[in-house]
């Protein structure tokens, strides 16, 4: 199943000031995402149908609404929760 994305803009600009090598990574994990809904991806508790993808020392934070990930927001692990 092929899933369609949608990217904040606050998202979009938090990637944007990552270092290249980790953007090349959240890419390549966010393409295995949308392919197959492959890689280390957790519900998050409380929150329907919000999940995070880890990559690293980051996480992408997104909704998941039928076949749209709807990502917003790219933070640092200790900045992604609370």
């Amino acid at each position: 199943m092929i899933y369609e994305f949608i990217i904040d803009d606050a998202a979009l600009e938090q990637l944007r000031a990552l270092p290249k090598e980790v953007r090349r990574n959240i890419g390549y994990r966010l393409e295995m995402l949308q392919d197959s809904f492959q890689g280390d991806v957790k519900k998050l508790e409380g929150e329907e149908r919000r999940y995070r993808l880890r990559v690293g020392n980051h996480r992408v934070l997104f909704r998941l609404d039928g076949k749209i990930i709807h990502v917003y927001a790219v933070k640092q692990r200790k900045e992604a929760y609370g």
